[in-house]
């Protein structure tokens, strides 16, 4: 039998391989693999979210510049992303670590005091988790479980033809200060006396090692009386998020690239890396920000609220997913975001 390399499938490829023929058998389970949170049903009002992620060492991390505080505290807050990015808020987690010997209780003290505060900020309560030893570095696997009401839920697969496409905030800083992150990493090599280079581009080492998760949208949304049709958080790449909501919701898209918000700092960056500006906001990650649709009639609405950018809109599934660039020429948008299994 040809065996199959796992990289050549990427994160995604895999799941849909290992669960495409899962049947569900309890009426409780409304909503399985697919989307940012599985869905539970508590009763007829009101249903249970739940997601998971897992941070490896070397992989996702790497504490020679990444602060134990600082990545208790994302470990956390990038599960709760899952939860508003599902319409949902986020009320519990649980926290597994793989330790390997070189850390001491201290340093463990100081990543649960990042997991700590990002609790207290947004009201989730820790409520358990497991230790094991690991030979292979620090490993943290964060559950979250969260609540909605059943008919606020949001899932991918509910965007229309002719919706509009919106993102929170802005693309590519993450990235782009996980390349300055690196660069003074480099630069560090033998030399004790190093003082790492930030000034003027905090903002996106910020963005990078202590991302917030959008619960100030979600409000704001409902207060201005927009529900988004489809909505998922950008952990991937945009590129990756776009295709995600039009496969799931059996849509096309266009999307414009003047319309991609991007901070000034993400663009000195790119503009000292020698690295294409777009490319880092369409498929960088790790923004948390939150992509959605909306009805085309709620333009108005959307259009006067602070930090949503409206890029595109959806087409009919036959058109394809493009980006409209700035000469007017239409390119395919390719998943080409960060595949942590390549």
């Amino acid at each position: 039998m040809q065996e199959t390399e796992i990289s050549s499938l990427g994160e995604f490829g895999l799941i849909d391989r290992l669960t495409s023929d899962l049947t569900n058998s309890n009426p409780t389970t409304k909503k399985g693999v697919g989307d940012d949170a599985a869905v539970i049903s508590l009763d007829d009002k009101t249903a249970m979210l739940v997601t998971t992620d897992m941070l490896v060492e070397g992989v996702h991390f790497d504490l020679t510049y990444v602060p134990l505080k600082h990545l208790g505290y994302k470990s956390a807050v990038v599960n709760f992303s899952d939860i508003f990015a599902m319409n949902g808020r986020p009320e519990q987690i649980v926290v597994s670590l793989g330790i390997s010997s070189r850390f001491t209780v201290e340093h463990i003290s100081e990543l649960y005091s990042g997991i700590k505060l990002a609790c207290q900020i947004y009201g989730v309560d820790l409520v358990g988790g497991d230790t094991t030893a690991s030979h292979s570095g620090l490993v943290i696997s964060v559950t979250c479980v969260g609540r909605a009401a059943v008919d606020d839920i949001i899932y991918r697969s509910g965007a229309g033809d002719s919706d509009l496409l919106c993102v929170s905030g802005d693309l590519g800083a993450a990235y782009m200060g996980l390349q300055l992150l690196e660069r003074e990493k480099l630069a560090s090599q033998g030399r004790p006396d190093f003082i790492p280079q930030f000034d003027g581009k905090e903002y996106i080492v910020e963005r990078q090692l202590k991302p917030e998760a959008r619960a100030d949208i979600v409000r704001i949304l409902s207060e201005n009386g927009v529900r988004p049709t489809a909505m998922i958080d950008v952990s991937d790449g945009l590129s990756s998020e776009l295709l995600h909501i039009c496969t799931q919701s059996h849509c096309g898209c266009r999307i414009y690239e003047d319309k991609i918000p991007i901070d000034y700092q993400t663009a000195i960056m790119a503009e000292e890396l020698n690295m294409n500006l777009v490319t880092a906001a369409l498929n960088g990650g790790e923004d948390y920000e939150l992509l959605f649709t909306v009805p085309l009639s709620d333009h108005d609405k959307v259009k006067n609220i602070k930090g949503i950018a409206v890029i595109g809109h959806t087409t009919k599934e036959s058109l394809g997913c493009a980006m409209i660039t700035r000469d007017n020429t239409e390119i395919p948008i390719r998943a080409q975001g960060w595949n942590h299994l390549a």
